[in-house]
């Protein structure tokens, strides 16, 4: 079954890859043991640990990679294009959508650089580069401006 990011109207490119099939087409469950609920509430949980990347943020990642090829800001790769004159993906993050976009652009050919805090944890960072993105390491904004950080923020 085609996810409902690959079968939107402007998706004809999420075909490009199987990837993008899978890609939100998570499990709706219903949460039947929760307590407290008012008379006659369901409730209910997307499983989105179950994508791809392991997160919701692969929906994200998806959609901002594709509009970017479908309104030409962002191309595919030729089968014999050298490495060095990669299209590439840029973005800063901690996280799951470096993930999913490191994912994505390996599922791709298409270079991905990510940019993120030197405290990112070291199997975030090795998860991305392990899916053949190239990792940026910047100070943490926090412990590089401490006197305009609030106490909340610095821990």
């Amino acid at each position: 079954m085609p996810s409902r990011l690959a079968s939107r109207t402007l998706r004809p490119v999420a075909t490009l890859h199987p990837l993008f099939a899978a890609i939100g087409n998570t499990p709706l469950v219903e949460l039947s043991r929760i307590g407290g609920l008012p008379h006659g509430v369901r409730l209910f949980a997307k499983a989105e640990f179950m994508n791809p990347g392991g997160s919701i943020k692969d929906r994200a990642a998806a959609a901002m990679v594709l509009d970017g090829i479908e309104r030409g800001l962002l191309r595919l790769p030729s089968p014999d294009e050298p490495q060095q004159q990669l299209p590439t993906i840029i973005d800063a993050t901690s996280g799951n959508t470096g993930i999913a976009l490191a994912m994505i652009g390996a599922a791709l050919g298409i270079g991905t650089t990510l940019v993120m805090p030197e405290n990112t944890s070291p199997e975030r960072k090795a998860t991305m580069r392990n899916l053949g993105a190239t990792v940026i390491d910047t100070a943490c904004w926090a412990a590089a401006h401490p006197t305009r950080c609030s106490a909340s923020a610095c821990g």
